[in-house]
């Protein structure tokens, strides 16, 4: 009995979350924003983020404590109206959007990114071997 109850909880809370989100495309949910591509070699990290509308201006990068953040802000713009001036239809997303990503052992003062055709490309290269604090203690 417990079983058919849960169900039927775990149905309903599906379909509620289903009208909560509206008539989104999938693709416009805020865990699909800012879809990353991220490449490792032995000397550096390449990130690739999707950021297409976005002016390279209101974008803003970070590397602080091995973490690199991605910011970017946008604001609303004029939409095609009817005559009353009621917006017929949008699926573009205003505001900040950020993420975040682990990257340990990079040479911030060497951190390069370029945005090109709404993708920003971040290259991150890695602290040589002379480079690393060295955490070994000798015993006496």
């Amino acid at each position: 009995m417990m079983n058919g109850l849960q169900r039927r909880d775990n149905w309903m809370d599906n379909m509620f979350n289903w009208f909560d989100r509206g008539f989104e495309p999938e693709t416009m949910l805020s865990g699909a924003s800012m879809r990353t591509d991220i490449a490792e070699d032995d000397h550096a990290y390449q990130v690739k983020i999707d950021m297409p509308g976005f002016a390279k201006d209101d974008l803003h990068l970070s590397y602080d404590q091995d973490v690199l953040t991605v910011t970017g802000h946008r604001d609303a713009q004029s939409e095609a109206k009817d005559n009353t001036g009621n917006l017929l239809h949008t699926e573009r997303r205003y505001g900040q959007f950020s993420r975040q990503y682990r990257l340990p052992e990079v040479d911030r003062h060497q951190i390069s990114a370029k945005y090109e055709n709404g993708v920003l490309t971040v290259t991150l290269p890695k602290l040589a071997a002379s480079d690393k604090a060295d955490t070994t203690i000798t015993i006496d």
